[in-house]
């Protein structure tokens, strides 16, 4: 069968490989792919984004079904259009992918079905958010109620920074409108989780735990950027941590998205945080993280493409899925100046020489070359029989890549 991976980062590069290791799938269209992903077996670039065309694409071509990597679309109700024309596409409807695409939708979501997250409140108002501001306590965390490519979020470690932040984010406009709401959350201390699982509206399967790493510099200084790597599993989530999000987070999500009829079929990610007073939800996401996918997938025995198609024809309720006993290390390269500006065009040298899996994400080809055409360039990831092995691997792998600038952070798998 043929399949179609919308999107064109490292987490579509890490579907469509997992979806080309098929036995059923034939050919892998990503649209609009990379420079990288192209390079992969059973994998061809589609230079398509509008959504009426992928619909005549995926008719005149007869796929199978459709993958929506990215966010956005989702929001903006692709699954809802694909679902009229009778197309098996896999993500949430409209009304779900709100989930993610409204933080204030997401909290009042989980205040309503009893989901254990922290204390908050919700301001359309920049002078009524800074009146809030001066009875908090500190840190405390301003978070954009829309979309933002993953720098909606600042902790805040004063009531200056957090007006600055409102200002920034209201005023400011910086996020381009989805900052003119914010919520204002109560601080949790801990550590990070992410759990991605797989729903068909009436089963969610968690899959295995991973840890993020967000911030540009080691030791996790600096700004909150799209994800520097990531490690899998997560040391830090115990059976009595996965206890307690299965009971306090998990069931009621599943509570509530079946008593919304949210036509929920796809990946719904786990944002959690790791406190001395339990496990809260931070956020969700409708869709698979990046780069906890490019860590994640590497480990699943299931063919992926078979685990899909359960979902989509809501059989997940008997499914079990597998995992390797390894672990998984994934160290981000990214262009010198990310998060904020940065050169591209640059070569990439030194691919061929790698022994593990790299996905590639800002980049393209041009002149049978390879070239950086983003922030985030790659993802080298490893497998070992523990982290530290899996680790070691990364690193010798990546010191062995170049261009102009590369950066990526030393302590992956280490905090």
């Amino acid at each position: 069968m043929k399949v179609l991976v919308i999107g064109g980062g490292g987490r579509e590069h890490a579907i469509a490989w997992k979806l080309a290791e098929s036995t059923m799938v034939e050919k892998v269209f990503c649209a609009p792919g990379n420079g990288g992903m192209k390079l992969e077996k059973k994998c061809e670039n589609i230079a398509i984004s509008k959504t009426e065309e992928l619909i005549d694409f995926v008719l005149n071509e007869n796929i199978e079904f459709t993958v929506v990597g990215p966010e956005v679309p989702l929001v903006d109700g692709i699954v809802d259009r694909f679902k009229e024309k009778g197309l098996k596409i896999f993500g949430p409807s409209k009304k779900a992918a709100e989930l993610e695409g409204s933080k204030i939708a997401a909290k009042d979501f989980m205040k309503k079905y009893g989901v254990k997250t922290a204390e908050y409140g919700v301001f359309e108002d920049s002078n009524a958010a800074v009146e809030y501001l001066k009875n908090c306590s500190y840190p405390t965390v301003i978070k954009a109620d829309g979309l933002a490519a993953g720098k909606g979020v600042v902790i805040c470690e004063d009531f200056k920074m957090a007006e600055e932040t409102i200002n920034s984010f209201m005023l400011e406009d910086v996020f381009k409108g989805s900052g003119q709401r914010i919520v204002i959350e109560e601080f949790l201390e801990g550590v990070e989780a992410s759990i991605l699982s797989i729903t068909d509206g009436d089963t969610i399967i968690p899959f295995i735990s991973a840890k993020d790493h967000k911030q540009i510099f080691d030791g996790g200084k600096g700004p909150n950027t799209g994800g520097m790597g990531v490690i899998t599993p997560n040391p830090y989530c115990t059976e009595e941590v996965l206890k307690s999000f299965d009971e306090d987070i998990l069931k009621p999500t599943l509570r509530g998205i079946q008593e919304e009829n949210m036509d929920y079929i796809g990946i719904i990610f786990f944002g959690l945080m790791i406190t001395s007073k339990g496990v809260y939800s931070l956020e969700y996401n409708v869709r698979m993280g990046d780069p906890e996918t490019e860590a994640v997938l590497p480990l699943m025995e299931n063919d992926f493409a078979e685990l899909i198609l359960k979902a989509i024809d809501k059989d997940l309720k008997n499914y079990e899925v597998q995992w390797k006993n390894k672990c998984s290390c994934c160290v981000i390269a990214t262009s010198k100046g990310y998060p904020e500006k940065y050169e591209t065009g640059l070569n990439i040298e030194g691919i061929n020489n790698v022994s593990n899996k790299v996905f590639f994400a800002g980049v393209k080809e041009q002149d049978g070359k390879l070239k950086t055409a983003g922030g985030r360039v790659l993802a080298v990831v490893a497998l070992g029989d523990n982290m530290e092995e899996a680790r070691n691997k990364a690193y010798e792998d990546i010191k062995k890549i170049e261009f102009d600038g590369i950066y990526y952070r030393s302590d992956i798998g280490l905090i």
